[in-house]
């Protein structure tokens, strides 16, 4: 036998299977590429054996809950970082999602849980879990791949938060627009009655001048001196009556149109309504208007013209409704909060249903019959009140009189 063919046979070298060598080296690369594609997955990936324990991770799963890879290995991962839910209450391994797939051989994708990093804080995650099976099929673990998904929550809860401001803002201004168009419509209306309501007041009393003086030139030699005198003096009432119900159209544009120019003087309240209630319109023979006031002054700063318009409108309305024989009172009264003026009078009350419309203009009560009147003095007085921040109040029965109470701050800064 020779040297060589003893080396080669010799029992302590047995003979290589032929391809051996070939395969283990092409089973390592194997091994290389798959750890090579785990470490450069941006994602994290990890292997669970059936009981649960890590078989390998990858760096970015480690990296994501703080973990170093070599410790992972080997312990359960349910314990290490789904051990609770994101309210910290724990979370039972049986209910557990990863170890599902153990049991039921599916896939389980779940995107609102959360992972715990080491140091005990979580983020929210969205994770597969995947049976693993071997050549022969049997079910050994599981392949679980998680995602780190707090900017992607961060963005809904962005778009979430403005979509509901963008909704909110919508609504406000739909709501706007319908609410505009609505006072569009009612201003159209309103505007519509006001014309009607001013082409019949300026109707009558030009019809009564028209008459008037289709009477004077008709009937010129037949009228003594007294009637032509009584009849133009019917015909400046009627004029009177246009002027007055412009001036107050006038000041009504003006209010609305904010354009009302608002001038307080300092102004002793008591002497001034003294002067106003002795002026001659508002003079009464048999019951003259009583002033009342337990202040012999009363100091304010507030604008004489808004003042005088407020109070010569309820004076005269208390004069034109009230008998002669009845009482009108006008009462003064100084709170710590402001200044109160009352206007009351035993005359022929205003109706309930007529109350709620009281203040608008050309408006006017059921029962006034064929007093003269052009139903803007109240409209008036509102919005001079107003301007002047005040309130006004009314209570009326029928018959038994009316009281219109209007409270003004003491002093206007404008």
């Amino acid at each position: 036998m020779s040297p060589n063919h003893s080396s080669t046979d010799s029992p302590g070298n047995p003979p290589e299977e032929p391809g051996q060598a070939p395969q283990e080296s092409e089973l390592a690369k194997l091994r290389r590429q798959r750890q090579l594609i785990l470490n450069a997955v941006g994602e994290g990936v990890y292997g669970l054996d059936l009981s649960g324990k890590v078989t390998f991770v990858n760096p970015a799963a480690a990296a994501m809950i703080d973990w170093p890879v070599e410790e992972l290995i080997g312990q359960s991962m349910h314990t290490v970082m789904h051990h609770s839910h994101p309210d910290g209450s724990p979370y039972p391994r049986e209910d557990c999602p990863i170890y599902q797939a153990f049991q039921d051989g599916s896939i389980h994708r779940v995107t609102h849980e959360v992972f715990w990093r080491k140091d005990g804080t979580s983020f929210p995650v969205e994770y597969i879990s995947t049976p693993m099976h071997d050549e022969s099929g049997q079910l050994i673990g599981a392949v679980v791949t998680f995602r780190d998904i707090t900017q992607r929550r961060w963005a809904e809860k962005i778009l979430r938060r403005t979509n509901e401001e963008l909704e909110h803002k919508v609504e406000a201004r739909t709501a706007k627009l319908r609410k505009a168009n609505r006072q569009l419509r009612e201003l159209n209306d309103m505007r519509s009655r006001f014309v009607s309501m001013v082409c019949h007041e300026f109707r009558n009393p030009l019809n009564n001048i028209s008459l008037l003086v289709s009477s004077l030139n008709r009937y010129d030699e037949q009228l003594s001196l007294e009637q032509k005198v009584e009849y133009l003096e019917d015909v400046k009432t009627n004029v009177g009556r246009m002027t007055q119900m412009i001036d107050d159209i006038l000041i009504i544009g003006k209010t609305e149109a904010k354009v009302l120019n608002i001038q307080p003087q300092d102004i002793n309240l008591v002497a001034f309504c003294h002067d106003l209630i002795n002026e001659q319109e508002y003079l009464r023979v048999q019951q003259p208007i009583q002033l009342v006031c337990s202040a012999s002054s009363i100091m304010c700063h507030l604008d004489p013209q808004l003042l005088r318009s407020i109070l010569s409108n309820l004076l005269s309305n208390a004069i034109r409704y009230t008998p002669i024989e009845k009482d009108i009172i006008l009462k003064l009264e100084a709170q710590q909060d402001g200044i109160i003026l009352e206007v009351s009078d035993r005359g022929i009350g205003i109706h309930s249903d007529d109350q709620i419309h009281l203040f608008e203009p050309f408006h006017r009560g059921r029962n006034v019959s064929n007093i003269p009147g052009t139903g803007l003095g109240l409209s008036i007085v509102n919005q001079f009140v107003d301007l002047q921040n005040g309130s006004i109040k009314v209570s009326s029965q029928i018959g038994k009189g009316t009281t219109f109470v209007v409270k003004l701050p003491q002093s206007l800064n404008h």
